[in-house]
Formats: C-alpha cells, sequence, structure tokens
C-alpha cells in the first residue's frame, strides 16, 4: 500500500498523540485507589496537623480516601526515603517540611538527594514558630528569659521535635544571638516533645504554633513571642523575638511533594485541587 505524504503525516501526527492522550487519561483517572500522604513525625505535632487537614480536603475532592501514614525516624529522613522508592503514580506523597532542606546541610550521606528525588507538587503555608516555656519557669518576657538562662547556663532545657528540625533550628539561632546556654533535648515529633513541656520535663521550646496555640490558649503554656517579623493573627498580642534581639527571624515551612518522575498530569491536578482547599475560607 502507498501512502500519500498527507496520509503519512496525519498518521503520524496521530501517534505522535498517543502518548499525550494516554498520559491525559491516566491523569483523569487518576486516583483509582487510596492516596497516602507520609508525614516523617509522630502524629500530634504540626507535621501531621497539616497532613491531616489537607487530606481531609484531598479525600472530599478526589473521590478518593487520604490515608495520613506516621513515619517518624530520622527528623523526616526515613519517610523520605520511603518516598524517593515508592511508585510514581500520585498514590504516595510527602508531607515536606523545613526538616527537609536543614537535613541536607546536616547530613553528609543521605539516600538521596531531595531537590532531585522528589517532585514539588504544592506550597502549603508557612508559620511562625512560637517560644513558649512550662508556667513553673518565672519569665514573661524574652528578655527575662535571656536573664534567667544566664543566671542558670546549663540547667534549662529545650525540647525540639529532633535535630534539624525548624524548632531546633530556631533555638539555636536564639542560643548564638544572645549567648545563652539552653541544653537541647530532641524527640521524634511536637506531640511527644510537648508532653513533656507540659509536665516540666523540658522548660522551654520553640515550637510550631499549630502544635502549641491550644496549650497556650489554654494557659497551660506561657507564649513569649513569635519568631517571625510580624506578629501572629493566630496570637496578635504576643511579641516578636526582634523586638528583644534585632535581626533574628524564623519560620516553618510545609508543603506537598511527590518521587521524580511522576507524571506532570497528575501533579498539576494535585496542585489544583491543594490550592483550591488553601483558598477555600473553611
Amino acid at each position: 500500500m502507498t501512502l500519500s505524504r498527507r496520509q503519512f503525516l496525519h498518521l503520524a501526527a496521530g501517534a505522535a498523540a498517543l502518548p499525550t492522550v494516554s498520559r491525559m487519561a491516566f491523569a483523569q483517572a487518576y486516583p483509582s485507589r487510596p492516596v497516602r500522604i507520609v508525614a516523617g513525625f509522630a502524629p500530634g505535632g504540626s507535621v501531621d496537623i497539616v497532613a491531616r487537614l489537607i487530606g481531609q480536603w484531598l479525600t472530599e475532592r478526589l473521590g478518593q480516601t487520604v490515608i495520613i501514614e506516621n513515619r517518624p525516624g530520622g527528623t523526616s529522613n526515613v519517610a523520605t526515603e520511603g518516598i524517593v522508592k515508592a511508585q510514581a503514580d500520585g498514590h504516595t506523597l510527602l508531607l515536606v517540611s523545613s526538616a527537609n532542606f536543614i537535613n541536607a546541610t546536616l547530613y553528609d550521606k543521605l539516600g538521596f538527594d531531595f531537590i532531585r528525588d522528589i517532585a514539588p507538587v504544592a506550597n502549603l503555608v508557612r508559620i511562625p514558630n512560637v517560644v513558649e516555656v512550662n508556667p513553673s519557669v518565672p519569665v514573661k518576657t524574652i528578655p527575662e528569659l535571656i536573664a534567667y538562662a544566664k543566671a542558670n547556663p546549663g540547667k534549662i532545657n529545650m525540647g525540639t521535635g529532633g535535630t534539624g528540625t525548624s524548632q531546633h533550628v530556631s533555638g539555636e539561632l536564639f542560643k548564638m544571638m544572645t549567648g545563652v546556654n539552653l541544653v537541647h533535648v530532641p524527640y521524634r515529633g511536637s506531640a511527644p516533645m510537648l508532653t513533656d513541656l507540659l509536665g516540666g520535663q523540658v522548660q522551654v521550646a520553640f515550637d510550631n504554633m499549630p502544635s502549641s496555640i491550644e496549650h497556650i490558649r489554654a494557659g497551660k503554656l506561657r507564649a513569649l513571642a513569635v519568631t517571625t517579623s510580624t506578629r501572629s493573627e493566630a496570637l496578635p498580642d504576643v511579641p516578636t523575638v526582634n523586638s528583644f534581639v534585632p535581626g533574628y527571624e524564623a519560620s516553618a515551612y510545609f508543603g506537598v511533594g511527590a518521587p521524580k518522575n511522576t507524571p506532570p498530569e497528575i501533579v498539576d491536578k494535585l496542585n489544583r485541587e491543594i490550592n483550591a482547599g488553601l483558598a477555600d475560607p473553611g
């Protein structure tokens, strides 16, 4: 059979379009089963809270159950390595936090390259950390905390959700800029740290706001300042650290990632649905 030039070009164009049509159909059929969002910290902390909020939204929008899987260890390195090795079909996602970027500077050898191996899906939120103390600690302001810490060097325990978290780095920055000696006590997430902070086993924390705010509002923890450069609408009466320590600023970041090579059509679909959730007043 002899094909005319027009027939040949028509068939070639159709063949070239097949992969695109196939990918679009795959994206339209996504998700075909429950989706997992893996959180690299223990339940009850900010990573877990943010994951469950966005998971609930996506469950309603995608028509499939979104399951939150807590996989603590290595300040999210264990969870991240699992995502890197997961099938790149959009059914396994990572709740990204500040720790993922900080870890790249703390660890010489990781089983992955975060920037190379994790595809960005969506930004979620950037939030303040809160400098907070157990009410038994006799301080109510940042200057009083600095004076108390200098009068009791090495005697005040600073709890964090783990080495390399934004809580840890925020605390270390505070120590460097004020010259105080706080003893770092890392936990496997904010929730177990908060249990000991409420119980007085540790005295101070620079915790992410979502996991601590209800304890602050209930008077179980005393907020001294937020770490961002401006006050938070959620705690409008709490001053900023940089009001007392000029130049100080820190915050925590959360987002969603997927294994590299996840089809761009699926990434785009997830991005649209997540952004719709962020724009929803609820």
